[in-house]
This record gives structure tokens, C-alpha cells and sequence, in this order.
């Protein structure tokens, strides 16, 4: 199965998809000889970002990974900004649900009977695949529109044997991706680990519109893992049905790499276009749909993810999802190839529907008009005594069908007995159309939703972010943007004296209690060697003291350039550039420079 934490631990020796990657200083190594350099440095036990699960048992479980404590770090820092760039700067409504998932639910969203993908299996060593996978690595360019024609033909036509072991395939079969388990002791309630966030907003539709004062539009946001073996925060964002946005102004004239379906083909590629002229032209279904796939790009670009490396693909119909009008993925480039790591769906009116006919319970809206309005009513009046008379015992149920008929099929009754003069209802009589006045109309929200595989956005970040010194390719730094770096700033004296420890204890404590997380480095190592420490850590900032009593520097990784700074501003100062409320580049003017060469700024 795809997941978060295989694309982490794919083996070393798999095919790349891409040629050389165009990331910092490593324009002549291949995929696989950057991704080695990038994951060894992740995982090296000075660094641990990450670390194989379960590793002391016979070297771990495949596919399964443990973060770091600077891993942790980042991660929380990232989910700290897609809370405030979200939930904050959207005034969303964040709920927290189960894990685990009753089954009826599942049955009405449609992930009981459609979450599945066709598997195969090695008819000799039992080995399990993806008949897809195996069909897209056969011959990629042949089946490009063709991958969801996984029958047994197609396997035994092209000859498709396992891979590695080459044995024979079984015919394919479905397979679920959930994880079914029970609750209670007895077993009998069966439930899944939920396979996505989404059905936990959707059921509490009723409560939220509630909380939320009966107004639509709104939106809900969740937080949470997703058992597909990924990490996987989703919001669900409940809108009315005509799609606009208030704020489609301010993402309409972004410019970015878009994939539109009837692009998609051997040879082609994204081109750049205008968001706003995407959804004149209707390429992009809708203003909200397109909103936030603007706001996906302004989020995954603040994250360091790099703009020629990003794109958004959308859907062929083969792979639309059950529940989808339309659906865009964030797809972002990486030594593996172009991975999906954002999903942003029109999932229309399904969900809400489906959970209302499953429980009975009405998950609609309220739209109150501001003034009355006349409509045109057709009343359903059945002469019951002819009713009794044809149907006898039945009388109850064909009055009762008859008065459940929504307007739509009695105005085609009442539109074939104009034309005809009967319908299938004979014994029935239909009053005439009536004016009637209506105060408001009642409806089904519709939902677009952004599904976001953070674990995924992650590694992308650490690749994007990853280079080497151009004097000395052993020196590697992660370029992590201020406001995600997993430590901010590093504090220790130029040399091993008491009096610069002194005043870097007391820097560190002022950042502590300020919220900066910041890492005290007093040993007697060189400074240059100190400062390749932090840069491979991704730390933006150091702070140096030394026999200036009044001052010390601060020295920006990327640059490596130092200005001097007053010790009672330097917190602030700190503070600033890590929240991003200033760069490095706006506080130069106002601090003395001190370029790196003219300090033993190496190891």
C-alpha cells in the first residue's frame, strides 16, 4: 500500500521515476544517490529525524517509522502552521473524533463496498501486490488510460509475473483498506479504523450548523490519523451550493503549475496557468474549489516546498473517487517521482445524503429569505375511497407513497395527465396547482474538502530543503524556513570561557521563557564545527557571545552572513524572525554586517 511512511523507508535500490534532481549542490548525482545522502543524514543518530519502528527486533517492521525529537519538532511546527494558515485564518470549527469507526457508518459513506483496490498474488510465496502498480510498471505509457481495466485479461494478456520472484499471479481480487476490528468485549458491533477524517465531520454536521448559529457557509477542520498507514490531517469545509467565495479574490490571480485531465497524456506535462482564468474557462469546477487550491499552494510554498517542484493534477475520470464531482491533487516532486501529498475533493452533497438516509436523521440547511416568495405548489389529493376500492389492504401504503412524492415527480404525474390524461397512479386524483408562500428553502450543503498527508509534505520538505556547502560537499544543511524549524536558534560561546557561558545561559533562559526553542552548546569544539552542527539540523539562527559584554552576534545559516546585536534586543529580535513578522533581510539595514569570511566560520 502507498503510505506516509513508506514513501519515508522505500528501499535504496527502487527504479527513480525522475532524473537528477535540481536541489542544491548535487546537479550530476542521480535520484538515488541524493535520496541516499538525504536519508542518511536524516537518520544518523546525531541528527534522528527519524528512525525505523521497532528497529532492535531483527532491524524493524518494513514500512513503519518512529520521529526524532527534531522530527517531532518539525512535525508539530508544521501542524502549528496549517492550524493558524486553516483553521485560525479560516475561523473553521475543529472537532477530535474516534479512531475507530462503527461499520454502518462506513456502509453509508460507501467504504465498505467501494474502498478497495484489486490486489494479486504470488501464487508460490503468497507475496501480495497492486495489480495497478504492476500494470503501470509494465507498460506506463501504453496503459496511461487505461489502469482501471485490472481484469484477469489484462494481467495474463501482457504476461505480468510477480516482480523479484517471478512466479504466476493469481487472478485479481478486491481487497479492502481498512483495518476492521469490534467494539465491546462480545465483538458483535463491528467497526474500522477509520480510513479517513472526513465521516467524523460529516455526521456532526447537525451539531456544527447548530454551533455555528444555522448560517452556512462554514467550515470543519480535523486533525487526526487515517488508517491507510498514513499521517493524515483532513478538513472537510461545508459550503451552500452555489460555490462562490468571499475571498476568491485574493487567490485568483496566483500563477502556478497546473495538470488539467485533458492535458494528461504520453509527452505532456503542467504548464503554468492563472487560477482565475482556470475557473472562467471551467477547468476548475467552482470559486471554492479553486480557493483553496490557491490556499494549498500558499501554504506548501510557505513551507519551503519549491514552486517548479509543485503541481496540481486533476483527477482523470478513471481515478475520480465515488463520492467526487471533481478532485485536484497537490503533487509535489521529490527523487521519487511526482507524489500526491495533498488530495482537494468536490465530494458535491454525497456524504451528508447518504449518512441522512442511513439514520434517518435530516442533515440539511436553512437558508431563511429576507422577503417571502410565491411558488407554485402541486397538491397530491388521493381519493381514498377509490384507493380502498382497488387496493384494499395496500390503501395505506400507495397514500402514503403518494404523499411522500417530492415535487419533482408530481409535476410529472400532473405533466403526463395534461398530456395523457393517465398515469401509473389511476385511482389518485390531483388537486390543482396552488400559490403558496415560502419563507425558506431547505437543502443538502455540499462539501469541498482539502486532505492533507502531512507525513508525506514532510519528506518532500526535507528533500526541497536539503543541500551542501559549495566548498565541501560533507557539509549539509537543511534550508527549513524559520517558522518550522524544529530548533530555531543555537546559543554558546565563541570560546570555552566562563564569563561568555555566563551570558549565553542567560540568552538560552530568555528564549526558553519566550517560547524559542533554542539548543545551549558549551563544549570546546571549534565554532565552524559547531555551526556545521546546527546547519545540518536545519537551525536558522545562532547566537554567538564573546568579549564583547554589551552584544553578540547572530549568524544566518543560509547566508552565513552575522550581525551584531545588542543583548537586551536579541530575544525580540529572535522572536520576530522565527514567527515571521520580519526576515533576515529586513533587519540587515539596521545591524552592523559582519561577513562569515572574516571569522572561522569553518570546520
Amino acid at each position: 500500500m502507498d503510505s506516509t511512511e513508506e514513501l519515508l523507508g522505500k528501499t535504496l535500490a527502487e527504479k527513480p521515476t525522475i532524473t537528477e534532481p535540481q536541489v542544491g549542490d548535487l546537479k550530476s548525482s542521480s535520484s538515488s544517490v541524493f535520496r541516499k545522502k538525504v536519508v542518511n543524514t536524516l537518520t544518523s543518530a546525531k541528527n534522528l529525524f527519524y528512525m525505523p519502528s521497532f528497529k532492535i527486533y531483527d532491524s524493524g517492521v518494513s514500512g513503519l517509522y518512529d520521529y526524532g525529537p527534531p522530527g517531532c519538532a518539525l512535525k508539530s511546527n508544521v501542524l502549528a502552521l496549517w492550524r493558524q494558515h486553516f483553521i485560525l485564518e479560516e475561523n473553521m470549527l475543529e472537532v477530535d473524533c474516534p479512531c475507530i469507526t462503527p461499520e454502518v457508518v462506513l456502509q453509508a459513506s460507501g467504504h465498505v463496498d467501494k474502498f478497495t483496490d484489486l490486489m494479486v498474488k504470488d501464487e508460490i510465496t503468497g507475496a501480495c501486490h497492486r495489480a495497478d502498480h504492476l500494470l503501470k510498471d509494465f507498460c506506463n505509457e501504453k496503459l496511461n488510460k487505461e489502469l482501471n481495466l485490472l481484469s484477469t485479461e489484462k494481467i495474463k494478456e501482457y504476461g505480468i509475473v510477480a516482480p523479484v520472484t517471478k512466479n504466476p499471479l493469481s487472478d485479481p481480487y478486491p481487497f479492502n483498506l481498512m483495518f476492521q476490528t469490534s467494539i465491546g468485549p462480545s465483538g458483535a458491533v463491528r467497526g474500522y479504523m477509520r480510513p479517513e477524517t472526513a465521516q467524523g465531520i460529516f455526521v456532526n454536521f447537525k451539531d456544527l450548523y447548530y454551533y455555528n448559529g444555522n448560517k452556512l457557509p462554514f467550515a470543519a477542520a480535523q486533525i487526526g490519523q487515517a488508517f491507510r498507514n498514513e499521517i493524515s490531517p483532513r478538513q472537510g469545509l461545508l459550503r451552500v451550493q452555489d460555490k462562490s467565495h468571499p475571498r476568491y479574490s485574493e487567490v485568483e490571480d496566483l500563477e502556478f503549475l497546473m495538470f488539467p485531465r485533458e492535458e494528461q497524456g504520453p509527452g505532456k506535462d503542467a504548464v503554468i496557468l492563472r487560477l482565475g482564468d482556470a475557473v472562467t474557462n471551467g477547468t476548475v469546477l467552482n470559486e471554492t474549489l479553486a480557493y483553496f487550491i490557491g490556499r494549498v499552494y500558499l501554504f506548501l510554498t510557505r513551507l519551503g516546498i519549491s514552486k517548479e517542484r509543485l503541481r496540481f493534477r486533476q483527477h482523470l475520470g478513471n481515478e475520480m473517487a465515488h463520492y467526487a464531482a471533481d478532485c485536484w491533487d497537490a503533487e509535489i516532486e521529490c527523487s521519487y517521482g511526482w507524489t500526491e501529498c495533498v488530495g482537494i475533493a468536490d465530494r458535491s452533497a454525497y456524504d451528508l445524503r447518504a449518512h441522512s438516509e442511513k439514520s434517518g436523521i435530516p442533515l440539511v440547511a436553512h437558508e431563511k429569505f429576507s422577503a417571502p416568495r410565491e411558488v407554485e405548489k402541486l397538491v397530491i389529493i388521493p381519493v381514498k375511497e377509490e384507493l380502498g376500492l382497488a387496493f384494499k389492504g395496500d390503501q395505506k401504503k400507495i397514500v402514503e407513497a403518494l404523499e411522500a412524492m417530492d415535487e419533482k415527480e408530481a409535476m410529472e404525474v400532473k405533466a403526463a395527465l395534461e398530456l395523457q390524461g393517465e398515469v401509473e397512479f389511476r385511482v389518485c386524483t390531483l388537486g390543482k396547482a396552488e400559490i403558496k408562500k415560502e419563507y425558506q428553502r431547505v437543502f443538502t450543503p455540499s462539501v469541498i474538502e482539502p486532505s492533507f498527508c502531512i507525513g508525506r509534505i514532510i519528506y518532500c520538505v526535507f528533500e526541497h530543503s536539503f543541500y551542501t556547502r559549495p566548498e565541501d560537499e560533507k557539509l549539509n544543511v537543511f534550508r527549513f524556513p524559520p517558522v518550522i524549524a524544529p530548533i530555531k536558534c543555537t546559543v554558546f560561546p565563541h570560546v570555552q570561557n566562563k564569563d561568555y557561558e555566563a551570558v549565553a545561559k542567560k540568552i538560552s533562559k530568555s528564549l526558553t521563557a519566550a517560547g524559542v526553542s533554542n539548543k545551549l552548546d558549551t563544549t570546546g569544539t571549534t565554532i565552524g564545527k559547531r555551526y556545521a552542527r546546527t546547519d545540518e539540523l536545519g537551525v536558522p539562527f545562532a547566537i554567538t557571545a564573546d568579549d564583547d559584554t554589551t552584544t553578540v552576534t547572530i549568524r544566518e545559516r543560509d547566508s552565513r552572513d552575522q550581525i551584531r546585536v545588542e543583548i537586551n534586543k536579541v530575544v525580540r529580535l529572535v522572536q520576530d524572525l522565527t514567527n515571521g513578522v520580519r526576515t533576515w533581510a529586513d533587519i540587515q539595514s539596521e545591524y552592523p554586517r559582519i561577513p562569515f569570511k572574516k571569522i572561522n566560520d569553518l570546520p
